[in-house]
Formats: structure tokens, C-alpha cells, sequence
């Protein structure tokens, strides 16, 4: 399993200095940071297609595959999130049967339209964090069943996010392990993972790795290991980037400290 983090600055300097290795830096499809990033090590690109709106089937394929062909990233991802927003008057946490399929069947149709253009073998769907009122995602697209069923319809992949898949389980009050368990694990393409701080009540991802948080990368690693889940090509280390959004939680030192460790607990997954 290759490993992968977030570019950053810091985290080039610090392979410029010898002080980490990684396999590719994650970035999103942004021109400038694929070539600045590219110069370091290979990219994976991470686009942010949005599936559930029903707006994938506008996308610009011809850059995307730009992209694809550039870096040689295997697969093109997106996010299975449909929001409030999209569905003005459907309430977030218990959507009526009928609203609740036409969730369902606009995430298929979504994802259908992605695959038409790359074949369902080089596509793969990313878990969104759910967090009930608090959010935007409407609890459909959390549903490990819902998942499953859209993944199973249009034939592509899993992304996993261990994160996103915590802080779901949290709003849904049952246990991470049992919630990620439910998911299509069998179909699983690549994994992402991060810190899970709590900050003003609410759980926020993307940042550094505290003691509590490991537990979680050790017992997904060892499900592959074991052989229960399939193997993912890649991990990537959602910590760090570029510009302000980044500038407090892109710490060299977090990182010269938190990379060795997390790339030690992959090596031989």
C-alpha cells in the first residue's frame, strides 16, 4: 500500500531535508500545486466531484482525464454527498420513504454518470462525515446500507475515510468499528485518514494525530491484513496544505514526528 499526504510546504521541506519519506503527495486538481507538488514526489489528485446533487453529469471530463494522464492517479473519486441545500425541505436526519429514495436514486444516477465516462473499475466513492442538524449531509448517504447499494448498482470502489467514518458513527451513537464493518469493505480502493480533535463541541478532522486516534488506523490496517477487507492501493495523511485555510494545522514538527509513524504502521499492509 503506497502513502500519501496532504502538500504542503512543510512537508517538502522536510523530504528536501531527508527527514521523511512518502510515496505521492495528495493534491487537489489544482494546475499550479500538481506541478509545484510534482516536482517533489508523484501526485495523487483528489477531485471534488460531489455526487447526489445531480450535477456530475456537467463535469469536465477532458480535464479530468488531463489530470489521470498527467499524474497517473488510478482513480477518479467522489464524494457521496448529498446536502440539504440540494433538497430544499427535506429534513436532514429522517427523510420521508419517498424523499429518502429519490436521495438513493439521484446518488446512483450520479455515480452512473462517472462511470459511463471511466468504466466502474477506476472510480471510487468517499464516505462524508454526517453529523445530524449540526450539518448539511443528508443521514442517506450516511447509511452503511445506502452505501452499499450504490456501490453495488454502478460496480466502483471504496473510499474510506476513517475519519469521516467516526465522526459519522458518533451522530449515529454506534460504535466506529461495528459502523465501518457495515461498509462495502470488500470493495475498498483507498484510505484516508487524520487526527480527530474536538474543538468548540464539535468533532474536526484534518488535523494532527492525537494517542486516541491511532487505535483506529491499527485495527483497519490489521482487517487488511487478515484479509477480512480487500487492499487499497494507497493511505493518505490528510494533515497539512497550502493557504490560510491550512496555516495553523501544517506543523512541521507535527508532521516530521507523525509521518514516520503512520507510514511504520503500513509498510507491510
Amino acid at each position: 500500500m503506497k502513502f500519501a499526504i496532504n502538500y504542503s510546504t512543510q512537508t517538502a521541506e522536510l523530504l528536501s531535508e531527508g527527514l521523511i519519506e512518502i510515496d505521492r503527495f495528495k493534491c487537489p486538481n489544482w494546475p499550479d500545486l500538481v506541478t509545484e507538488a510534482g516536482a517533489y514526489r508523484p501526485v495523487a489528485v483528489h477531485f471534488g466531484l460531489q455526487a447526489g446533487n445531480g450535477q456530475l453529469k456537467n463535469s469536465d471530463w477532458v480535464s479530468i482525464n488531463h489530470f489521470l494522464a498527467q499524474t497517473g492517479t488510478p482513480y477518479v473519486n467522489l464524494h457521496l454527498s448529498p446536502t440539504q441545500e440540494d433538497y430544499p425541505g427535506f429534513p436532514i436526519e429522517t427523510p420521508e420513504p419517498d424523499q429518502f429514495r429519490q436521495v438513493v436514486r439521484n446518488l446512483v444516477d450520479d455515480v452512473l454518470a462517472v462511470v459511463a465516462q471511466f468504466g466502474p473499475e477506476r472510480v471510487i466513492a468517499e464516505n462524508v462525515p454526517y453529523r445530524g442538524e449540526a450539518g448539511k449531509v443528508l443521514r442517506p448517504a450516511a447509511e452503511p446500507a445506502v452505501i452499499r447499494q450504490v456501490l453495488e448498482t454502478t460496480g466502483c470502489g471504496l473510499l474510506l475515510d476513517i475519519s469521516h467514518a467516526r465522526i459519522t458513527a458518533h451522530h449515529l451513537d454506534i460504535d466506529a468499528r461495528t459502523y465501518m464493518s457495515q461498509l462495502p469493505v470488500e470493495r475498498l480502493k483507498e484510505l484516508h485518514f487524520t487526527g480527530l480533535h474536538r474543538l468548540n463541541g464539535r468533532l474536526q478532522d484534518h488535523l494532527s494525530i492525537l494517542e486516541t486516534d491511532w487505535p483506529f488506523l491499527e485495527w483497519v490496517t490489521e482487517r487488511i491484513r487478515q484479509g477480512e477487507w480487500a487492499h487499497p492501493w494507497m493511505l493518505a495523511l490528510e494533515y497539512g496544505g497550502v493557504g490560510e485555510k491550512f496555516a495553523w494545522r501544517s506543523d512541521k514538527a507535527v508532521i516530521a514526528e507523525q509521518v514516520p509513524r503512520v507510514y511504520a504502521t503500513i509498510t507491510d499492509v
